[in-house]
């Protein structure tokens, strides 16, 4: 009895022991897996962040695109090495990029906080100025701001900017006419909306983005052929106060903005724009308060084609060119001549906010441009674009008067040059662009485009002048003439 006994309870904790074993050998249940989750609240391509409430859209596109007698992105050959025409200068220009952008948008009590951020990773194979410019390897920060209850802090487009900026319906990032600020300037902003489309935007912008140069005609320059004068604008004393008012309707949109922009010289003496040790002393101008206005209109639901719209706006600045002439190029381009004394014809235009000889005041320049597109869908993958843009530079007064802005410009740019019998002088210059692109979108997000464009530079100058160009341009009698020049830009964009 007392055997089967033990048996029993020997029996009963070995089974007891291997239960325990195996038991412990069963999977643990595995916690339930956190998948991503669609965020449908601010359109396609957003998702919730695991964990969070926060909805993040990760974007951006490659381009490739070259061009041909121009510079990257479509820059007309307007000056440098492009603009003599010289064996320096690349016959086209090409570049490859890789634009990421992170979005971020989160609900509040106060509406939605946003972050926004891209960067550009480029590769310029040419650059149109030579060889020791190609195969360069640059990275761009275009966006960087943070969006709350109607605020805006960061590197983001002006508050005077239009929804295209420079882009109506174009490649070039070289159309002038009128403001672009697509890449953003460090900024302050608020914009309040009062409904049915009406909104209002105020904003302080960093100054030197709305700079060209202020120029002191009392630092003369002899041996150039293409400038007067020094830049002399002193340090940023004053943020760019900008703004608009703008409509948003099924029709399209109408907008109007305005900046104001301060004008401060930094001192009467300088050489070659470099201060010296008797800078201070010489005093310095009283700065002036310049700006520039804007109206833009885009008309929608035209009867040409579904898609189809007219975008359109028009500047006027004083003091404050870069809101004429966006990408604040000087000109300079040679070409050929017709007159027996002369080498070759040059054309060129000074791009400058104001002049002043030292003791005197400064003299605010002004400008005024215009620039559109007619954009048409010719079915759901073939579309064209008829852009173009005009622009006028004006120094004010006569090149005789020595109390005006051209009057100054004049007696400090003829000094030491040979000037024939028919020489006139006038910085005041016109600029005409017109363009035609043709896109191909065989499938979603990848588009073909090739874009022609045609710049014109209307200087006013008259006769010729013995000076000494920019090498490798010899040292001549160049006559002043208008200048043309012809690009084409091929392109190839994938957005994701």
């Amino acid at each position: 009895m007392t055997m089967i006994k033990s048996l029993v309870l020997g029996s009963a904790a070995a089974l007891i022991a291997v239960s325990g074993a195996q038991a412990a050998d069963l999977p643990v249940k595995a916690k339930a897996v956190e998948y991503v989750k669609i965020c449908s609240l601010y359109g396609a391509g957003f998702y919730y962040i695991p964990g969070t409430d926060t909805c993040m859209k990760i974007g951006g596109y490659l381009r490739v695109d070259t061009t041909f007698n121009g510079g990257i992105f479509d820059q007309p050959a307007w000056n440098g090495n492009l603009g003599q025409q010289n064996r320096l200068r690349d016959y086209y220009a090409a570049r490859s990029r890789l634009a990421l952008s992170v979005d971020t948008r989160t609900a509040t009590q106060y509406g939605v906080v946003r972050t926004f951020g891209q960067a550009n990773f480029n590769l310029n194979s040419s650059t149109g100025e030579g060889p020791a410019a190609a195969g360069t390897q640059t990275l761009g920060v275009d966006l960087v701001f943070i969006q709350f209850a109607g605020f805006t802090f960061g590197k983001s487009a002006s508050a005077y900017a239009t929804p295209w900026h420079g882009y109506p319906g174009n490649n070039s990032s070289f159309l002038l006419g009128g403001h672009d600020d697509v890449v953003g300037t460090n900024n302050i902003q608020y914009t309040a909306q009062f409904g049915n489309g009406v909104s209002a935007s105020i904003g302080l912008d960093d100054p030197y983005y709305g700079r060209t140069s202020l120029l002191n005609l009392g630092v003369t320059n002899p041996s150039t052929s293409i400038a007067a004068g020094s830049n002399a604008y002193s340090g940023a004393r004053s943020p760019d106060i900008v703004g608009n008012i703008r409509v948003d309707q099924a029709w399209g949109l109408f907008q109007v903005s305005a900046a104001a922009h301060q004008v401060s010289g930094s001192y009467n003496l300088l050489t070659a724009g470099a201060a010296n040790n008797l800078s201070e002393i010489s005093g310095h101008p009283e700065s002036k308060w310049g700006g520039s206005v804007m109206a833009a209109l885009q008309l929608k639901n035209l009867p040409t084609g579904p898609g189809d719209d007219i975008k359109v706006d028009v500047s006027y600045a004083t003091g404050m060119t870069k809101n004429v002439l966006n990408t604040a190029p000087s000109f300079a381009m040679f070409g050929s001549t017709g007159r027996a004394d002369s080498y070759q014809s040059i054309g060129f235009g000074q791009t400058a906010d104001g002049v002043y000889m030292p003791g005197g005041d400064i003299k605010l320049v002004d400008a005024y441009g215009i620039r559109g597109a007619f954009n048409h869908n010719w079915d759901p993958y073939w579309s064209t674009s008829l852009f173009g843009s005009w622009a006028a530079v004006r120094y004010g007064g006569n090149s005789l008067d020595l109390a005006t802005a051209k009057g100054q410009w004049c007696a400090n740019y003829n000094v030491g040059k040979g000037l024939s019998a028919d020489y006139s002088c006038n910085p005041d210059f016109n600029i005409s662009q017109l363009g035609l692109i043709t896109r191909w979108t065989p499938v979603a997000n990848l588009t073909f485009s090739a874009e022609v464009m045609w710049f014109h530079l209307d200087q006013k100058f008259g006769g010729a002048a013995t000076m000494t160009a920019v090498a490798p341009k010899p040292i001549a009698r160049y006559e002043y003439k208008d200048q043309d020049a012809v690009s084409l830009n091929v392109r190839v964009q994938r957005n994701f």
